[in-house]
């Protein structure tokens, strides 16, 4: 009744991961954490929400559980679930249960695409309480000190079916992530892939365009991340134009007459 199948000692950031600060978001989080406070990262995809919790959790000396949600991602899947193993019904903790037991930072990504009773779940946490309970084996677990909970979602792709209740959203300290300013975006790029600061301006100058397009025939521009993979591709020998068809324009969109526009605005800076 006490099997565990994580090992939270496995998850420490063992080596800083790169991350470019956009403003106070590293002061703040630290800040949220020492006082005990869950917090909420809303931004895009791509932008760098997942990286800077990775960043967070090496500058915190903290394991970093993380939890893709998905449609099918319940409360069981989170907080544990009887499974019988060897002829014997074993109790195993999910990887939000395993976080509090660790102290450890558990990061709920896109928790808005998880099932609705997984947000019921993490409320006794996410408040004074700092509580996990854990009923099919009449347990309470408290938090130490050591434990975060942290959540991210996108805002702006969201719909009114998939947005955080005012109960949720106010039990978090909030950081808002966008994509960064041109000159710092060109940095990231330059550091991240190895290719040169002019490829990386142009780079960057192809993602506003395509931002520019949002709401107007794609749902998203080119991410950071996006450009990142596409500077790779470059460094790597992949003819610019070509690289921004793969891993940027057939990402964005399968809609022929917008595929045809983004390589067109590609095709216009290389």
């Amino acid at each position: 009744m006490d099997a565990r199948t994580l090992k939270p000692e496995e998850y420490f950031v063992e080596s800083e991961p790169y991350y470019e600060p956009v403003g106070d978001e590293i002061e703040i989080f630290e800040v949220a954490y020492r006082n005990q406070l869950p917090i909420l990262l809303k931004g895009p995809t791509g932008c760098g929400k997942t990286r800077f919790m990775e960043h967070m959790a090496w500058r915190l000396k903290r394991p970093l559980i993380t939890v893709s949600c998905h449609d099918d991602l319940t409360a069981s899947d989170l907080v544990g679930r009887f499974l019988v193993k060897g002829g014997e019904t074993v109790w195993v903790d999910g990887p939000l249960a395993a976080a509090v037991r660790a102290g450890a930072i558990c990061y709920l990504d896109e928790v808005v695409e998880a099932r609705k009773d997984t947000t019921v779940v993490i409320h006794p946490l996410a408040d004074d309480r700092r509580v996990l309970p854990m009923e099919k084996v009449g347990e309470l677990l408290e938090a130490g000190s050591d434990f975060c909970l942290a959540i991210s979602f996108n805002p702006g792709y969201q719909s009114v079916l998939k947005d955080l209740k005012p109960s949720t959203r106010q039990r978090f300290i909030a950081l808002e992530f966008n994509y960064p300013d041109a000159e710092l975006e060109q940095r990231i790029i330059c550091a991240e892939s190895g290719v040169d600061a002019d490829v990386a301006g142009r780079l960057v100058r192809f993602a506003q365009m395509t931002r520019n397009l949002k709401g107007s025939g794609l749902d998203e521009g080119a991410s950071t991340r996006l450009l990142v993979h596409t500077a790779k591709l470059i460094h790597s020998g992949i003819e610019p134009v070509n690289a921004c068809r793969a891993a940027i324009a057939q990402t964005l969109t399968d809609d022929a007459d917008m595929l045809t526009a983004v390589n067109e605005l590609s095709a216009s800076l290389f």
